[in-house]
């Protein structure tokens, strides 16, 4: 099985094949969330001391926050899902 990794920021990567969802920190239910993963001991925070632009939600219910948009993140992963189903490998 080969494990293909997301960049989500400063040198951090995310399994692909683990993302659930990647959505913006702006609402007051996504707030909710990640106060009650912070509490639960399951937020990862990879910011590093930036704001927080895109939160990633994964399979084991980890919550992943990072500085870059979500549209980029989405790119970034759409990108190497294209890049890897090439019939050409």
């Amino acid at each position: 099985m080969d494990i293909k990794l997301i960049n989500i920021g400063f040198g951090n990567m995310v399994a692909a094949n683990r993302i659930v969802a990647i959505v913006s920190p702006e609402s007051a239910p996504i707030k909710r969330i990640i106060q009650e993963s912070r509490e639960r001991g399951t937020l990862i925070d990879a910011t590093y001391g930036r704001r927080t632009r895109a939160v990633i939600i994964v399979d084991s219910l980890h919550l992943i926050l990072s500085a870059v948009q979500p549209e980029t993140v989405a790119h970034r992963l759409n990108s190497k899902e294209t890049a890897n189903n090439d019939p050409e490998e």
